[in-house]
């Protein structure tokens, strides 16, 4: 099998590069030198010797992770893995310690600085200090007790990202409690297709949220959630809108009114956190569980290492509640650094809306989506002449792969000495597979390197490690993060399925990648819908970032489709800007676009106009329920109803199949 050319066309020289005194202050640098003293660690090499010793003595580096960071081990650890094995890596057996009592270690030395900046639709931020975040968590974690709440009880969130919610997240943690949450857009059977699997026992709800310049009422599906999940002891109304807590439901502001010191629940390293949700386009969603300690030496790792944060930072991740994004964004206390959430619209009042969010709050590193980049782009938005962004050192992006135009874009339109990080991960690690390392240059098109302590690699189909060709994306390291288990799931096998199928003891993760000779990684889109074409593999992504360059498409979604007859059909469907019509011209013009930044095998069969792209309720393009839907397969089996972001879109699909089979 060929595989197509997947190096970026672009120079060898970096686009950025980080001078002397920045490699030096990053904190990845410092730990470096320390480990180098204290745990034979490389002292030489810089990055690449540093991550080559954690992915070969992983043992020796999460420790040093944890000692580096001061992770407070309430009962010691025996060994730092006990069983490397995956599924069921058995990290840092005999410890106990609690999550939240590590994110508020601040409020200790730092009362009155700011741990949480909140931002509405007016842009004006709004700080909690660290003392107040300090207090009311611990004022709703008695209260959490008083209700009955025992650890590993779980307590859901139907919350916009608000101050309330890290205050329920971080109570829950503190006594021991699974925490999960949903976003109030996402509607009631997708919620209850989460939350009913976990079965909560507490529920913080709102009466609505504010979005685009519009009140959004939410008390019926409210209503609907407590109708329909049986095991709740308590609601809890936050009166965003500011109505009264329907009957039977408890007021927020009782909850947090008392002055008491909060009491950390000391819990097993492996004990439940939360529970993340995939986009389950298929059936319900996989109800994903990871650890206390897990995730708390992980994220330590990626935000104080690779993201550079400390007590000095701000940090603004655009995200809402339903999306991993948001747990990762409430780390960031972990670090001690001020934390951004911003309750609102991407693009309310205007596209730029998220620069001035970054401007008011002094944000430091900003994190966003490649699509709102793109989409500043194409609005001919200049943040760097209209805002000041003098205090932002990075820039990251995520959700997708961030094209080459959008790196030359950040580096042009907000400056030029940008660190930009492009990063991949998942919602099943709840962290970043490769992305930012604040000492390495930045090419175009490609993440930095892998993550610390990952053991990230791309294998061709027989399961050998490939150099500078497309592979499948996989890590042969157990990371600390990695599910404990899903919920639901009591002998394990959808979770062996999901990931470990394909190379059994290796986790597969479903994407497709590049690593250059040079440890940089290129992302080229999902290998479960990826286009395979006369024995071409080739990224969906590629496809997308060709096309959407031209003004006159607004979103692209290409399917390969494998016939009864042995035949392969590529349509390209585009969602056209207004005004726009799809002629000869245009569709001559997308041809050529992409046989000449890509390959003549990579040009569609045919270009299809349609009213939309569907996707997940977490912004990802739907490409294998499409591909399912043009195969036959009924649309109540080709995807979960409630995890789309408009069925009808999707029943546009449908339509076509079937005019297409006759």
């Amino acid at each position: 099998m060929t595989t197509a050319p997947t190096e970026p066309s672009e120079p060898t020289e970096p686009l950025w590069q980080p001078d002397e005194e920045r490699i030096a202050h990053a904190a990845v640098t410092r730990f470096q030198t320390w480990a180098a003293a204290h745990h034979g660690a490389p002292a030489d090499g810089g990055y690449p010797a540093l991550h080559r010793w954690s992915v070969e003595e992983p043992e020796t580096f999460w420790g040093a992770v944890a000692a580096w960071f001061d992770v407070r081990f309430s009962t010691p650890y025996a060994r730092v893995l006990g069983d490397r094995s995956m599924p069921g890596a058995d990290w840092f057996p005999g410890a106990t310690l609690n999550y939240a009592e590590h994110a508020l270690r601040a409020a200790a030395d730092r009362p009155h600085d700011t741990a949480l900046l909140h931002v509405d639709e007016t842009h004006e931020p709004v700080p909690t200090t660290w003392a107040e975040l300090r207090r009311q968590v611990g004022s709703l974690a008695a209260e959490l007790r008083t209700l009955g709440v025992r650890p590993g009880d779980r307590v859901s969130g139907y919350l916009p990202n608000v101050p309330q919610a890290v205050v329920a997240l971080l109570a829950t943690a503190a006594v021991g409690g699974v925490w999960t949450s949903c976003a109030p857009d996402f509607g009631a059977r997708s919620v209850l297709d989460r939350f009913q699997q976990v079965e909560p026992v507490v529920l913080f709800t709102v009466d609505g949220y504010r979005y685009g310049g519009k009140e959004h009422d939410r008390r019926d599906t409210v209503a609907e959630l407590r109708a329909e999940l049986p095991t709740l002891r308590a609601v809890v109304h936050i009166p965003l809108l500011g109505t009264p807590a329907p009957e039977g439901a408890l007021d927020w502001a009782d909850l947090v009114a008392a002055d008491v010191e909060p009491v950390f629940e000391q819990v097993p390293f492996a004990h439940p956190l939360w529970v993340l949700y995939s986009s389950g386009t298929t059936g319900l969603p996989k109800a994903i569980v990871q650890s206390q300690g897990g995730i708390l030496v992980e994220h330590l790792k990626q935000l104080g290492l690779h993201c550079d944060l400390g007590p000095e930072d701000v940090f603004f991740w655009y995200t809402s509640t339903g999306w991993m994004m948001w747990n990762f964004l409430v780390s960031g206390l972990l670090t001690g650094t001020t934390v951004v959430l911003y309750d609102g619209s991407p693009g309310y009042p205007d596209t730029g809306a998220q620069w001035r969010v970054a401007e008011r709050t002094g944000a430091t590193l900003y994190g966003t989506s490649a699509a709102y980049v793109m989409a500043c782009a194409k609005a001919d938005v200049h943040p760097g002449r209209d805002f000041d962004l003098s205090a932002v050192k990075c820039v990251a992006t995520t959700g997708s792969p961030l094209p080459p135009d959008g790196f030359r874009w950040l580096h042009d339109e907000v400056r030029e000495d940008l660190w930009i990080a492009s990063v991949s991960g998942g919602t099943d690690v709840c962290s970043c597979f490769a992305g930012a390392v604040p000492t390495l240059p930045v090419h175009i098109g490609e993440l930095q390197a892998a993550g610390l302590g990952t053991d990230l690699q791309a294998w061709d189909p027989s399961g050998k490690p490939v150099i500078g060709e497309v592979g499948e994306l996989v890590v042969t390291n157990p990371m600390p993060s990695m599910p404990i288990h899903f919920w639901n799931d009591p002998d394990g096998s959808r979770y062996r399925d999901s990931y470990f199928e394909m190379f059994p003891g290796v986790w597969r993760h479903g994407d497709w990648i590049t690593i250059t000779d040079r440890g940089s990684v290129v992302i080229h889109g999902r290998s479960d819908s990826t286009l395979n074409r006369q024995g071409v593999r080739m990224g969906s992504a590629d496809i997308y970032e060709a096309v959407e360059r031209l003004p006159e498409i607004r979103e692209s979604l290409v399917i390969g489709l494998e016939e009864p007859d042995g035949g392969y059909w590529m349509p390209l469907f585009v969602h056209l800007a207004e005004g726009a019509a799809l002629d000869d011209d245009l569709i001559a013009r997308i041809k050529a676009t992409i046989r000449t930044e890509l390959s003549p095998r990579h040009v569609p069969d045919e270009i299809i106009e349609v009213p939309g792209v569907p996707h997940t309720l977490t912004g990802k393009r739907i490409e294998v329920p499409v591909k399912r839907l043009l195969q036959g397969t009924p649309l109540e089996k080709a995807v979960n109803a409630g995890s789309v972001d408009d069925l009808d879109l999707l029943r546009f699909y449908e339509s076509l199949a079937a005019a297409r089979r006759g």
